[in-house]
């Protein structure tokens, strides 16, 4: 089974290769690096897709929109260049993120349980109301349980609500309002949402992995962790992979 893991940025990207001995070299070249072949393929203007062993790894951009564009591109193209109408059996969004004080802290791992739209909605007099309220359109994925619940056990991630918004939280009230909104979140990221619409609309299910490198709240660049976080996803993604290579997608 091959797996698309999207990313945000390079240092994210680069961080998953590292668990599977995958180097960097020149676009459209193969680099021959310890434990393993990475062959780096051009993919879209500015993005580079990172194939290692069963792994394909995106830096897709920043945020939502970004997110579901580089997906969806990615599973086109593949399915475009194979005789398999699905090439891939899972796609999954990785990288850092905050963390939820105290359920996940610094340098802590999450798999989401479920993909949360956290901000998609309207503003009301009676508060938010996110899209389902409204009566169209969903809010949420949730990610096949049984390999959340072997991934979790396999990392020693805690699993739970992963929450995606297009603005990150810089305030105690923020974080308040999503806490009160979302009980049982435990981070926030900006690209998971975008990563499962895409992947949904092509039939392939998805997962979403993070490393905490900040906590949700007042912004406080002076405690973010953002190198303790990329080492904790690359060790977490070493020990993901042969959770993943022997999962089928229609294992529940």
């Amino acid at each position: 089974m091959r797996v698309l893991v999207v990313t945000a940025v390079p240092v994210e990207r680069d961080a998953v290769t590292r668990a599977f001995g995958g180097g960097t070299g020149g676009s459209g070249s193969g680099t021959e690096v310890s434990g393993g072949d990475t062959e780096v393929l051009s993919l879209l203007p500015g993005a580079e897709l990172h194939r290692t062993g069963a792994f394909d790894v995106l830096a897709g951009g920043v945020g939502p929109a970004a997110a579901a564009a580089a997906t969806a591109f990615a599973l086109a193209a593949a399915a475009a260049e194979s005789t398999d109408p699905s090439p891939y059996g899972l796609v999954v969004s990785a990288g850092i993120g905050g963390g939820f004080a105290p359920a996940a802290p610094l340098g802590s791992l999450v798999v989401a349980s479920a993909v949360v739209a956290a901000d998609l909605g309207a503003e009301t007099p009676e508060g938010f109301a996110p899209v389902t309220a409204l009566g169209f359109g969903r809010d949420r994925f949730t990610p096949p349980p049984a390999l959340v619940r072997e991934v979790a056990s396999a990392t020693g991630a805690a699993a739970g609500p992963v929450l995606t918004v297009a603005t990150v939280t810089g305030t105690a009230e923020r974080a308040a309002a999503l806490r009160a909104a979302h009980p049982g979140a435990l981070a926030e990221a900006m690209e998971g949402f975008g990563v499962a619409e895409a992947a949904e609309r092509a039939g392939v299910p998805v997962l979403e992995l993070r490393a905490v490198s900040n906590a949700v709240g007042p912004r406080d660049r002076a405690a973010w962790r953002i190198g303790d976080a990329l080492a904790a996803l690359t060790e977490a993604f070493g020990k993901t992979a042969p959770v993943l290579e022997g999962w089928h997608r229609h294992d529940h």
